[in-house]
């Protein structure tokens, strides 16, 4: 295991709060890492390759700046020459193993579960963590049904050694709510990236999380 992953895969144990964006969101990025934003991920369905590389050039070196993991959404050829340093596949992208064989070892690769099967068959899929949700259903994810809370307590009682990151609708409002049920690190989008202050949401946020989280071999 290369001395990158290693620091890679530390930085990613001790991620609490990842933000999820597109590349139109990018000026919320520093306040956002300034406020506690662990891990950012470029997430642009309707962006060209040219556009997205020419973000995640810009989301990259902003997360290097804070110390952030940089992860780009479903693209694995793109993570690759984007210098990313994780992609994250969903349940109908590239299956894990054949993501792994494109990018070798040094990439991290996460994976979204919506169904305790799904999150079951993802612990031993080689993915380095998780999405657990959504928890509650969002616009970001349009048609898919909230997962609920019941689905949080059963990653919390399964999850081992892989970390996984609660998502779907949390916020201020209801992340007690999340971490109740077993959460200890989540996922958001519009809970920074449309706060009139995205520093301090970031920080409300993350300070809300435990500051310990299981660690994983």
């Amino acid at each position: 295991m290369s001395q990158g992953l290693v620091a890679a895969r530390e930085r990613l144990r001790r991620a609490r709060l990842y933000l999820v964006v597109e590349a139109a969101a990018e000026p919320v990025l520093g306040p956002a890492l300034r406020g506690g934003v662990d891990m950012v991920q470029l997430r642009d369905k309707h962006a060209g390759d040219d556009e997205i590389l020419s973000a995640a050039a810009r989301f990259r070196a902003l997360c290097a700046e804070h110390g952030a993991l940089f992860w780009l959404n479903d693209r694995p050829d793109l993570a690759r020459e984007a210098g990313a340093d994780g992609v994250h596949l969903g349940q109908d992208d590239t299956p894990v193993a054949q993501a792994r064989e494109q990018l070798g070892p040094d990439v991290l690769i996460g994976l979204s579960t919506h169904s305790p099967e799904q999150f079951d068959a993802a612990l031993s899929s080689g993915a380095d963590q998780l999405s657990v949700g959504p928890v509650w259903e969002t616009p970001t994810k349009p048609g898919r049904p909230a997962a609920g809370l019941d689905y949080v307590r059963y990653a919390a009682s399964r999850g081992g050694d892989v970390p996984w990151f609660a998502i779907g609708g949390i916020d201020a409002a209801n992340m007690a709510e999340v971490v109740a049920a077993g959460a200890r690190r989540v996922v958001v989008v519009r809970a920074i990236r449309d706060a009139d202050d995205p520093e301090r949401a970031a920080r409300l946020l993350h300070e809300e999380l435990p500051s310990q989280v299981v660690r994983v071999r």
